[in-house]
């Protein structure tokens, strides 16, 4: 899992900008981010930074690696349970089989018929 520093610099190098210039930007003093290696940002900045990349909080804090942030009425929008169980890895982090993503896909379905 990534610090919320490194999530910040895997942004800003996906956007071309270096952490000096977004600190300008976002109207932070020089190095700022640097501090995030040993505190978390409080909550006004940790929001502004994700708003700035228009991800989530919970995705700068490690919390998820979905960088989307949620919307209204996602909760009852349908899951596409085969992609969710291909972005599935094993517990040595290899990939799924075909086989293995089929049967985790018939396990999540079974599951949420029953509830």
């Amino acid at each position: 899992m990534f610090s919320t520093l490194e999530k910040i610099k895997e942004l800003a190098k996906s956007r071309g900008i270096s952490l000096a210039k977004l600190e300008e930007s976002l109207g932070y003093s020089t190095n700022y981010f640097y501090t995030l290696k040993t505190k978390t940002p409080n909550s006004d900045r940790l929001q502004e930074i994700a708003d700035y990349f228009n991800v989530s909080t919970d995705y700068l804090l490690g919390r998820t690696e979905n960088p989307n942030i949620a919307k209204d009425g996602d909760a009852s929008a349908p899951l596409d349970l085969r992609d969710i169980a291909a972005q599935s890895m094993l517990f040595d982090g290899k990939p799924l089989s075909e086989e293995d993503i089929d049967f985790i896909t018939a396990v999540l379905e079974a599951h949420l018929k029953n509830k």
